[in-house]
C-alpha cells in the first residue's frame, strides 16, 4: 500500500473549522502530504434551514478567492485543491443544483448529514439531540425506520449524482455507539451493500474518514471495517481523508487507516490529480 497520502475533506474557519486557509496548507506541507483539498460545507441559505456549521453565501467568493491563492502561493511544494462538500438535502439541496455546478470546483464530496422525512421538518444525523428528537417525531421512535431513511437518502443522492466522493458514508453510526437506536448488524449492512453496489456502478470514491478517531467521536474509521469489506467486494476504490478542522489533525490516524483497509482486503488507496477533460484523475 502506498505511504503517499492526502486529505481532500479539510474545513477551516469559513465553515466549522478552527484555523485558516493557510495553516492547513502548512500543517499538510509539514506532515509530508502530496496534496491538500478544501471542502467547506456548502451553504444552505437557499433552503431556510438555519447552521453554524455552513458557509455563508456571502463568503463563498472570499473561500475561493482564498483557496485559489493558496494554490498559486504553495505551487512547487504542495498540490492545493479546491472542492466542497456539499449536502444532499432532500428537494432542497444537492450537487447537482446549478449554483454548485457553477463554481468550477476541482472536486465535491456528497455526504448525507439530514434527513427530510414525511412528517416534521429536516433534522440532522449528526446532533445526539437532533437526532434522537427527530426519531422521536418523525419516526415514532422507531430508529430502524430511521437508519432505513438514512441509507434511502444516501441511494437517491448517489442516483442524482454530480459529486465524486461519498463522504463519511455511515454517519449516521456516530451517535449510535451502543447500539441503543438501531442494530448495526443484519439489516443495516444489507443496506450498506446496496449502497456499495450503487457506489460501484456509478464509478464513485469512497473516503475512509478518520475525522471520528481524531475527534475521540468514534472508535473506528468511517465507514467501518464491515462496511469496506463490502466495498472491496464491489471494487470501489477508496481515498484517506482527515475530515480536518484544525491543523493538528492533518493525517492523523492514517496509519489506522491503512491497516483497517489492509484487513479489508484493500491492496492500495487512490490519490487525485486534478480534472482532465472534465472527469476527476485518480492515481
Amino acid at each position: 500500500m502506498k505511504q503517499q497520502f492526502s486529505s481532500l475533506h479539510t474545513h477551516t474557519i469559513f465553515c466549522d473549522g478552527n484555523d485558516d486557509v493557510e495553516t492547513m496548507c502548512r500543517a499538510a506541507f509539514e506532515k509530508g502530504l502530496t496534496a491538500i483539498g478544501f471542502s467547506s460545507h456548502a451553504p444552505i441559505g437557499k433552503t431556510g434551514l438555519k447552521s453554524t456549521w455552513h458557509i455563508k453565501d456571502d463568503r463563498l467568493n472570499e473561500y475561493i478567492d482564498e483557496v485559489n491563492a493558496a494554490r498559486r502561493r504553495w505551487e512547487g511544494k504542495i498540490a492545493v485543491y479546491l472542492g466542497m462538500e456539499v449536502d444532499y438535502i432532500k428537494g432542497l439541496r444537492s450537487a447537482m443544483d446549478s449554483d454548485i455546478k457553477g463554481l468550477g470546483l476541482d472536486y465535491i464530496i456528497g455526504s448525507v448529514h439530514y434527513l427530510v422525512p414525511l412528517r416534521g421538518g429536516p433534522f440532522t444525523v449528526d446532533a445526539a439531540e437532533g437526532l434522537e428528537k427527530g426519531i422521536a417525531e418523525s419516526y415514532g421512535g422507531d430508529g430502524e425506520a430511521m437508519m432505513n431513511a438514512y441509507w434511502n437518502t444516501v441511494a437517491e443522492m448517489i442516483a442524482l449524482g454530480g459529486f465524486d466522493i461519498i463522504g463519511h458514508m455511515d454517519l449516521v453510526k456516530k451517535n449510535n455507539r451502543t447500539g441503543n437506536l438501531f442494530n448495526m448488524g443484519g439489516a443495516y449492512l444489507q443496506r450498506a451493500e446496496e449502497i456499495a453496489c450503487a457506489a460501484s456502478a456509478s464509478d464513485l470514491i469512497a473516503e475512509v474518514n478518520t475525522g471520528g478517531l481524531n475527534r475521540g467521536w468514534t472508535a473506528e474509521t468511517c465507514p467501518s471495517p464491515a462496511i469496506l469489506r463490502l466495498l472491496r467486494q464491489y471494487n470501489v476504490p477508496v481515498i484517506i481523508t482527515a475530515d480536518a478542522h484544525k491543523a493538528a489533525d492533518m493525517g492523523g490516524n492514517y496509519q489506522t487507516a491503512c491497516q483497517v483497509l489492509l484487513d479489508a482486503g484493500y491492496t492500495d488507496h487512490v490519490l487525485f490529480e486534478g480534472r482532465k477533460d472534465g472527469k476527476p484523475v485518480w492515481v
